[in-house]
């Protein structure tokens, strides 16, 4: 086994702190070093461009692709015009537009998805975030076109799950995705944002607890401390999986990879 990628045990809150690590490679970094001849495309044609979503045509292993990232940023500045990595509608509309381009001409679609949750502006409400959110959800469950999600960091919330309605789900090592923030949780239940570390072990958030639920199909394993460690290696594991997804995904027949989708998440419904 790699010594880089041993397996050590973190509890659910260190899972935390590592997926919110300032350091952590963004899905800019993931575009840029995992695809080739990416071309960014931009705005939602309604009302504007929403930087927290970058979007765009790439390759991959010579297949033709459309790579969708909701991202943060490496600084503080970039940060700030990322908006944390919080979406407002615009950028779902925009992820949309990519997606159903995709599927006219049949290019397969690769997400990460990083983001506390969809932003809760008055002004993102105002324009329709909850709309923009379930119109992706639906849409995505019967898109003609292979479909990838990958958590890279925090998968928050609808603004998460709004990427990650997909043939094949999975999450980096030390990536997240719950229904909403351990703080967020710990406020609503217990009155007390303080008690988020707790709330971190009783949502079960973790990679290995979502793959236990059959939530997402596989974890990818990253770097002893967190991907941020190595971001290169992190970045091959990843582009192998994807890859190897897209090779088995590419011989489904259309009909039969949408079934699949639809009785995947009709399950998870059951489950809940």
């Amino acid at each position: 086994m790699d010594k880089d990628f041993m397996k050590i045990n973190v509890t659910p809150w260190e899972s935390v702190e590592i997926a919110r690590h300032k350091d952590r490679p963004t899905g800019k970094y993931y575009i840029e070093n995992i695809f080739k001849d990416f071309i960014e495309f931009h705005g939602d044609r309604n009302f504007g461009d929403d930087k927290s979503v970058i979007g765009g045509i790439a390759s991959i292993n010579d297949i033709s692709v459309t790579v969708i990232a909701i991202t943060k940023g490496s600084n503080t500045a970039e940060n700030i015009e990322r908006n944390f990595g919080m979406p407002n509608p615009e950028g779902y509309r925009k992820a949309l537009r990519l997606m159903k381009q995709a599927e006219k001409f049949k290019r397969p679609v690769i997400c990460f998805v990083d983001t506390p949750g969809a932003f809760p502006g008055s002004g993102a409400e105002e324009r329709g975030q909850g709309q923009a959110i379930a119109n992706n959800l639906f849409e995505l469950s019967r898109l003609k076109t292979p479909i990838i999600s990958v958590v890279t960091g925090e998968g928050g919330s609808g603004g998460a799950l709004a990427l990650t309605v997909a043939d094949k789900i999975f999450m980096l090592e030390h990536s997240i995705y719950a229904v909403l923030t351990p703080e967020g949780f710990a406020s609503i239940l217990w009155k007390d944002a303080s008690r988020a570390k707790e709330a971190a072990a009783v949502m079960k958030i973790t990679s290995k607890n979502l793959k236990d639920f059959n939530i997402i199909d596989g974890i990818i394993k990253e770097p002893r401390g967190g991907a941020h460690k190595n971001p290169v290696k992190t970045a091959e594991v990843l582009k192998k999986t994807i890859v190897d997804s897209l090779l088995e995904l590419k011989e489904k027949d259309l009909n039969e990879l949408i079934d699949n989708r639809y009785n995947k998440f009709r399950a998870m419904g059951n489950f809940y």
